[in-house]
């Protein structure tokens, strides 16, 4: 595409390296950055704790492990959807090219940049299904998929396995902490009747991800052509042979798209770091604990019992039909959310795959509203220089006590209120660990959200009173 109506970031280097933690470095070549934007606006560096791969690229638009203006979020994905509309009808935007990427660079402007750009959707010029990777995709998949009009379907992987309902595709995700990913819907019409389809990742690392898909997919629903969409792509020069033999193979054709392209070469190891253990909670709780149930504002699927999933997440597939009710039931929790806030400094915290619609909410609730998810990542946590994750802690996933989850980067004093967005109902036993870890951020109110029907008297439980000491 023509830059020269874009902003000359000088920060947006080809080369940089940095030093994440001990021994641990990161050399990277930028090949490719076609709006311009500076590394620095998309992400900060941190340690995994993972023997595959010693390193994490912490983004700092997708609103997962750093909490970010909601709106940054949302139009990380529109973004992505400008590059796809400029390869499918070889043409861009421009106005709307630089208002994205203002608005990505420049926070404050993310809002308005938005909200221009989805006043009037993307055309189509053929059936297209979008396909958002969980967990850390399916929220930028999700907005990549509203950002064009009529003629898409959207669906997310999950790491669910919800044996109730029909399975379309399964691959596995190599590199991955959480391996299994599953397709769930009723309907394998999303898939099989558009033309093209649109893989959705924040980042690819090797690409594997996606050919595992791709060759699950091709057996059950053909195409000819194949777009992968990523925020960051950091494949080798092997890695990208590895496409194109799949190309070959099943004579197919695949387009990968991305914000920046290069290559990194790691120098040292996280392996060397030790586990920072958390610092301790403070004695004092939280002034006010809510529960809020927002169940009869939404549909629900038919699986899961008295704790159901929701219909339009994404995880069960959506068409243009959806979007309007969705919508609808969006503004309705973020009017009604938005009346409960205390103080000027509110975050939003979305779980595990279960981002797109609360980061939605949070949007909606006025000014000083940032957004994070909980994440399955395990990371060191290191409280120094520009490091990326200086707060962290584990707990048992609500939903499945087997799952470990994670949230990182809430320092103690930050936000006046935190409203926890669950799609399922949880037991209070499960929902101890996360709700007293929270209630020592000094905050003065907690909400938890709830997206599916009440079936818990929290005023008979124990975590009531954590939060209510005079009830």
């Amino acid at each position: 595409m023509n830059n020269k109506h874009l902003m000359d970031y000088s920060s947006s280097l080809t080369e940089r390296t940095y030093k994440i933690a001990g021994d641990l470095e990161l050399h990277v070549h930028v090949t490719s950055n076609p709006y311009n934007i500076p590394l620095d606006a998309l992400f900060a560096m941190a340690a995994r704790i993972n023997k595959k791969r010693s390193f994490l690229f912490v983004s700092k638009v997708l609103g997962k492990h750093i909490p970010v203006n909601p709106y940054t979020s949302l139009l990380s994905g529109t973004t992505l959807a400008l590059l796809l509309q400029q390869a499918l009808q070889g043409k861009d935007s421009e106005e709307k090219v630089r208002q994205a990427v203002e608005g990505l660079v420049h926070p404050e402007k993310a809002e308005t940049a938005y909200k221009a750009i989805m006043s009037e959707r993307l055309p189509l010029k053929q059936p297209i299904a979008f396909i958002g990777f969980a967990e850390t995709a399916t929220a930028i998949g999700h907005a990549v998929y509203e950002a064009f009009g009529q003629g898409s379907h959207y669906l997310h992987t999950t790491r669910e396995v919800i044996e109730e309902s029909p399975s379309i595709l399964q691959f596995e995700e190599e590199h991955s902490h959480a391996t299994a990913h599953y397709g769930y819907s009723d309907d394998p019409a999303i898939l099989a009747l558009p033309e093209i389809l649109v893989l959705v990742d924040d980042e690819i690392t090797t690409g594997r991800t996606s050919l595992n898909i791709i060759r699950d997919l091709q057996g059950k629903f053909p195409k000819k052509i194949y777009y992968v969409l990523a925020l960051l792509d950091w494949r080798t020069e092997e890695d990208i042979v590895q496409f194109a033999q799949l190309e070959k193979e099943l004579h197919i054709t695949i387009h990968v798209i991305s914000l920046i392209r290069g290559q990194t070469k790691v120098v040292g190891s996280s392996e060397s770091l030790s586990l920072q253990a958390p610092s301790p909670l403070p004695e004092e709780r939280t002034e006010l604990l809510q529960i809020c149930y927002v169940n009869r504002l939404f549909s629900h699927a038919p699986y899961a019992g008295n704790r159901p999933y929701l219909q339009h997440s994404g995880r069960f597939g959506l068409t243009p039909s959806n979007t309007e009710q969705l919508d609808h039931s969006i503004t309705q929790t973020a009017e009604l959310l938005k009346r409960k806030r205390t103080g000027s400094k509110t975050l939003c915290v979305g779980t595990g795959e279960f981002m797109y619609i609360p980061m939605r909410i949070a949007a909606e609730m006025g000014t000083g509203v940032s957004y994070q998810s909980t994440t399955r990542s395990p990371i060191h946590v290191i409280e120094q220089g520009d490091y990326a994750v200086k707060y962290g802690h584990a707990f048992p996933s609500p939903e499945d006590e087997q799952v470990v989850h994670f949230f990182y980067n809430i320092p103690y004093g930050m936000y006046q209120d935190l409203f926890l967005f669950m799609e399922r109902e949880a037991s209070p036993s499960s929902m101890e660990p996360i709700l007293r870890i929270l209630q020592a951020k000094g905050l003065h109110a907690l909400h938890i959200v709830f997206f599916s029907p009440q079936t818990v008297d929290w005023k008979e439980t124990e975590i009531w009173n954590l939060g209510n000491p005079d009830e």
